[in-house]
């Protein structure tokens, strides 16, 4: 029987925890974007700070509001947890309904228990659908006319792929592929097994991202840590805190890039063909430490996870300490908010939003739990030049917070649809929602 002091205090500090407790922000608003962000000093609070906006939804005639220019529509309601988003060739939409997989843990521990309390009034935790779901357009105005079930009884899908007749998902223990003829609406095809990849019993970060090289030989797969740094041991994060690259004809992988904490989104950047990647960084060491960011991704590059932040900042309290790794970690290339969940990346190229958007970046920021004030909870766009991000970041959704501090929705995946628009889902909302020009 757990001690009942201990089990009086582990109550308390919920309690606190769900009110917001913890430091508070410090540094101008937008100082931890950029190539170059303030990193101010770390802080060690006996609680960490758990500052959430509860899960709420959206009111019927709710929205998220859009920038200057730019209007929002829903493309696809009631769905359940939407996460992920892919275009196939014609047009269909493909939105992968999942969560977290049943049965495995993020993380022993009371702390990871009261962190689980709060994670679920942030509407983090239902149950995985385990489905994929298409969405067509069929008139092409901008919303959905028909859905269906085009792919279920998987684990915690996320990252799709489709190459040739080839059609790959990421679950969060392997990777699987599907024969695919354009135009049908359910795969009935059992999965074929291509290569596993870190999954539970713990599970710590579960979302597991693909892409494919330019001639298809290669998917280059995210897989989060196992921990937030390294307290289950080094031993559990083997292939973890990386991009592996996977040979499709063999199933054979390799480390591609390392100490990456939780890489999700991925894209190619169009004028360079460089690799780039979202990644969560580290939390509580405060509300202003450690910048998520998105960054190019260097064949047999090391980002510093669990040893060193942004660069080869010392996280003092892992250890052992590792000098000789952290002299190799690579400063990634721009910072997007501290504790933002920068999830979604998807660089366009299409014509129908303005030239400004041209080769830049849009980002899915899903939000802070661990940060005072909350940051995040927005879609934002980096522009580009020259294949390098140049200026701060604008903002093209919010509004997902409304004046309570609840949240409405939280925005996760994003892509570009096939005529131009730029395609956002929500979780928390269960929406698909479309960004286009406004018609003013």
């Amino acid at each position: 029987m757990q001690h009942p002091y201990k089990f009086s205090a582990a109550i308390g500090i919920l309690a606190i925890s769900l009110n917001g407790c913890g430091d508070t922000s410090k540094i101008p608003p937008q100082a931890d974007f950029g190539p170059d962000p303030v990193l101010a000093a770390p802080e060690t609070p006996l609680i960490p700070t758990m500052n959430i906006a509860p899960a709420e939804g959206w009111p019927i005639d709710g929205k998220p509001i859009a920038a200057e220019g730019l209007m929002v529509n829903r493309f696809a309601v009631d769905l359940d947890h939407p996460r992920w988003l892919y275009v196939l060739p014609n047009g269909d939409v493909l939105v992968a309904e999942t969560n977290a997989p049943k049965g495995e843990s993020p993380d022993p521990g009371i702390k990871s228990w009261i962190k689980g309390m709060v994670l679920k009034k942030a509407g983090a935790a239902v149950p995985s659908a385990d489905r994929i779901t298409l969405l067509r357009d069929r008139d092409n105005d901008g919303v959905a006319e028909t859905r269906h079930v085009f792919l279920d009884d998987l684990h915690s899908p996320f990252g799709m792929e489709l190459i040739g007749n080839d059609f790959y998902v990421a679950n969060a223990n392997e990777i699987v592929r599907f024969p695919y003829q354009e135009g049908q609406t359910q795969i009935t095809a059992e999965p074929e097994h291509v290569t596993d990849l870190p999954g539970g019993p713990i599970n710590h970060h579960w979302t597991k991202n693909i892409i494919a090289n330019e001639d298809g030989t290669m998917l280059y797969a995210t897989v989060g840590s196992n921990s937030n740094i390294a307290e289950n041991g080094m031993e559990a994060e083997e292939n973890r805190a990386a991009i592996l690259e996977v040979n499709l004809e063999t199933g054979e992988k390799r480390l591609f890039a390392s100490g990456l904490r939780n890489p999700n989104g991925l894209d190619w950047q169009p004028q360079t063909g460089e690799l780039w990647t979202t990644v969560n960084e580290r939390d509580e060491i405060g509300s202003d430490l450690v910048p998520d960011y998105m960054t190019s991704v260097k064949d047999g590059g090391f980002y510093g996870w669990p040893y060193s932040y942004y660069g080869q900042n010392v996280d003092f309290r892992v250890e052992p300490q590792r000098p000789e790794l952290v002299e190799q970690a690579i400063k990634p290339d721009y910072a997007l908010g501290s504790h933002t969940a920068s999830l979604g990346l998807a660089f366009y190229e299409a014509d129908l939003l303005a030239e400004k958007y041209h080769n830049g970046a849009f980002v899915g920021q899903h939000g802070s739990w661990n940060r005072k004030p909350l940051s995040g909870y927005k879609v934002i766009f980096v522009p580009f030049s020259n294949g390098e991000p140049d200026g701060l970041p604008e903002e093209i959704l919010t509004g997902f917070v409304d004046g309570s501090g609840d949240a409405m929705g939280r925005p996760v995946g994003v892509v570009v649809d096939n005529q131009g628009g730029l395609l956002v889902a929500d979780d928390v909302g269960n929406t698909i929602w479309r960004v286009t020009p406004s018609e003013d």
